[in-house]
């Protein structure tokens, strides 16, 4: 099993839009954080698409380790 590389040990403090689709980087190796630019390919991790159902200001995962995914759990807090 492939495993993420933790991008940094910290959540991304990020501004929802309304309806917009997002992917959320799960492999750790994007340059685009916490979004996934496609990096992942031959990684065997595939970025999280989720939408927003609403505007709002969220944490999403840093470290790649959340059970929530792609949202923060602080799981980052035990690495």
């Amino acid at each position: 099993m492939a495993v993420p590389v933790s991008a940094r040990k910290a959540p991304y403090k990020i501004r929802l839009e309304s309806g917009k689709k997002y992917a959320w980087c799960a492999c750790g190796r994007s340059a685009n954080q916490p979004f996934c630019d496609g990096t992942h390919a031959g990684a065997g991790i595939f970025p999280k698409a989720f939408a927003a159902q609403e505007a709002r200001e969220v944490w999403l995962c840093g470290c790649k380790h959340t059970g929530g995914k792609p949202f923060c759990d602080g799981t980052h807090g035990t690495l």
